[in-house]
């Protein structure tokens, strides 16, 4: 992570802070691989959804794709360009709606086809099935589509028998990745084409979904366009990638303030209440579970002072995680989290009535701008 910039000793605690530069460093490397295989990418909104920043992702991605009729509608107002929806069930009101704003849609069974198939095609929307190759790559069953008793995708024996059925589809949908590298996709891709080649050889797209760490460093990129390429010249279908977390990784921070430094606990850690909580605005924290980077810390110990960060909640499991720094952490002291663009905004909550953090924006010039800031109104708005 960089240094610690003045700005972060000035905006409000705790506070969101996305960084145009590197949101586009990401997007460059997209856009890259978009212009060498003809690949079409979109931006997941169920893991980033900060719409400021929409215009710009635009000039680089092919448009969005939504799990719901909300998101469907923020994509086409917010960036307009291809619109794509996947849920794993439908309401027939929103469907209604979903047929006139989303260009493709994704089933997630055969009985949802059979339901609302007719409706979508009848008003030009392209129709595809999420399929279940049944081949996991990740050791977390929560994070696991493919694992015992999923009700995410069609199965191969659930569709066998039924082929007629399957006229007027279009598409092929299938997601099992999360956090991964090209090769748990290079294996899933040989799993789908053994039980899936019949459809593949029918449709005319595939969408491989998201979980793409495309961005990361260290990320086998020469693999992933092999994979398209395959695709491509195999079957001659449009291939899309629907990835998240590489659209905005490492692209924000949330920045939080130290409430109080407790006393020396037994186990020779001091617990420090900050104004920032794992719970409300950083869920991943605790559901993944994840650790995310702090400016200037080392691992537990590794440093001179430890501290177990904790958030002001009353939750007893509200922490974030143990860190050390060089220098004595005091109150008022600004702690900043990296990797908080993804995942953050769209599952944050005001769980004990915890204020939701300002949203901030830094132009690629370095000026810095609030987005948009919440109070007590946004808190009692959703009770």
């Amino acid at each position: 992570m960089e240094a610690m910039r003045p700005e972060w000793l000035q905006v409000p605690t705790p506070s969101y802070v996305i960084d145009e530069r590197l949101l586009r460093r990401n997007l460059e490397i997209l856009e890259g691989l978009c212009r060498e295989t003809g690949v079409h990418i979109l931006l997941a909104q169920k893991c980033f959804s900060m719409y400021h920043f929409y215009p710009l992702i635009g000039r680089y991605l092919s448009g969005t794709t939504a799990s719901g009729l909300y998101e469907a509608r923020l994509g086409q107002e917010e960036m307009g360009k291809e619109n794509h929806v996947f849920s794993p069930a439908y309401k027939e009101a929103e469907m209604a709606e979903l047929v006139k704003i989303c260009d493709h849609l994704s089933f997630n069974s055969l009985a949802q086809w059979r339901k609302f198939g007719k409706m979508a095609m009848g008003a030009g929307v392209s129709c595809g099935l999420r399929i279940n190759p049944e081949h996991s790559t990740q050791d977390e069953p929560i994070y696991d589509p493919c694992a015992p008793g999923s009700r995410l995708g069609a199965r191969l024996s659930e569709l066998q028998g039924h082929e007629e059925e399957l006229a007027g589809l279009e598409g092929l949908h299938f997601h099992t990745l999360c956090e991964q590298g090209a090769e748990p996709l290079y294996e899933t891709l040989q799993a789908v084409e053994e039980k899936f080649g019949w459809l593949l050889s029918q449709v005319k797209w595939v969408n491989l979904g998201g979980g793409h760490h495309i961005t990361k460093e260290g990320y086998n990129l020469e693999l992933l366009k092999k994979c398209i390429r395959h695709l491509q010249e195999a079957y001659g279908v449009v291939v899309y990638l629907e990835p998240g977390e590489a659209v905005a990784l490492n692209a924000g921070f949330l920045v939080s303030e130290v409430l109080e430094v407790q006393p020396l606990q037994p186990d020779g850690v001091q617990n420090i209440i900050l104004d920032t909580s794992a719970a409300c605005h950083m869920p991943d924290v605790l559901e993944m579970p994840y650790r995310p980077p702090v400016l200037g810390s080392g691992l537990p110990r590794e440093k001179a002072y430890t501290y177990r960060f904790g958030g002001p909640t009353c939750l007893a499991g509200d922490i974030i995680g143990e860190y050390s720094f060089d220098a004595p952490l005091k109150e008022g002291s600004r702690v900043v989290f990296g990797d908080m663009a993804i995942y953050s905004m769209v599952k944050n909550n005001t769980f004990n009535g915890m204020p939701l953090p300002a949203i901030v924006a830094v132009k690629e010039s370095g000026e810095w701008e609030t987005v948009r800031s919440f109070g007590y109104d946004d808190f009692k708005m959703r009770l």
